[in-house]
């Protein structure tokens, strides 16, 4: 393995480092090398650039969620990407990728901009949000996005329109692409204009809902994607699926589309990865319907 700390000896690395404390489900094995990024734009991109140089795979994690890290670890480098830039001109701002979808949130409501209500309490980063086009309470990162800057391991730095970015129902041109030799650095997000307090108004209506229908607890948050038409929870729960439990893992008796990590210290990711496969067998066996994972799996599978 290449000691990435002896070519990058100014830079803080840490070495096999345990995953679980930065995903949102608390699972996970180590990764080989962790880099905090919380500072400057230019350190992490100095060092993601390092260790693409050493044709070293490397994983940018945010908040940790939507992410199943495999209990063997993660081979490479995993970035957290923390940075928290933000630059507002009218309704128009520049934000980094690893600003807070609820901090954003709070801050755009003093300042009255509308058009990320839904995004209150949502846990992850405007990075992976950007990447998977991540939404709630019938919106998505599609209807803020101007531009996203990227560096990209081929060509430099690069900005995508929204047109390039292909926007999907959670989904993007950039979760397509399997090198993952990619960096997002920022985002130029619009908005709308209206008064703070119906703004905060809104938001606290969404806190109040989300509160009332989703569980607390360690989970990685919506397993499936909806399908067509139609609630990837109502199936599950159709199926008799809720409160089925593999190892420490259970479906939510609150919201079957939700699995909750109800053993930190006992609970794998082989668990969860196990529970995720039979609920899909039996939704497709029962309904005919075959689910679509929105969480993706990361590391040594």
């Amino acid at each position: 393995m290449i000691d990435l700390a002896q070519i990058l000896p100014n830079v803080t690395l840490l070495k096999d480092e345990p995953m679980a404390k930065y995903t949102a489900a608390r699972l996970g094995g180590s990764a080989d090398w962790l880099y905090n990024a919380r500072g400057d734009t230019n350190d992490l991109m100095m060092v993601v650039t390092t260790a693409w140089r050493e044709a070293m795979p490397v994983r940018i994690l945010g908040g940790g969620a939507n992410v199943l890290v495999s209990d063997r670890g993660v081979r490479g480098l995993v970035v957290i990407d923390k940075v928290n830039d933000l630059h507002i001109e009218g309704e128009k701002l520049t934000v980094s990728a690893g600003m807070s979808l609820t901090v954003l949130a709070h801050k755009l409501a003093a300042r009255g901009l509308s058009g990320f209500e839904w995004a209150v309490s949502v846990p992850g980063t405007v990075g992976g949000a950007v990447v998977n086009n991540a939404g709630a309470h019938k919106s998505d990162m599609a209807a803020n996005v101007h531009a996203v800057h990227v560096m990209d391991a081929e060509h430099g730095l690069v900005t995508l329109n929204r047109d390039q970015l292909a926007y999907e129902y959670r989904t993007s041109s950039l979760k397509q692409r399997a090198d993952r030799r990619f960096l997002v650095l920022s985002a130029e997000l619009m908005f709308t204009l209206d008064d703070p307090a119906a703004i905060q108004a809104r938001m606290d209506e969404h806190i109040v809902y989300r509160k009332r229908t989703q569980p607390s607890g360690a989970s990685l948050g919506s397993i499936f994607k909806n399908p067509s038409g139609d609630y990837a929870g109502r199936l599950i729960e159709l199926c008799g699926l809720k409160g089925y439990t593999i190892g420490g893992v259970r479906v939510s008796p609150v919201h079957a589309n939700f699995f909750i990590n109800t053993d930190v210290r006992q609970a794998t990711a082989t668990d969860y990865d196990a529970l995720i496969r039979h609920v899909r067998g039996i939704v497709a066996e029962k309904t005919g319907v075959v689910l679509e994972a929105e969480i993706e799996w990361v590391g040594d599978w």
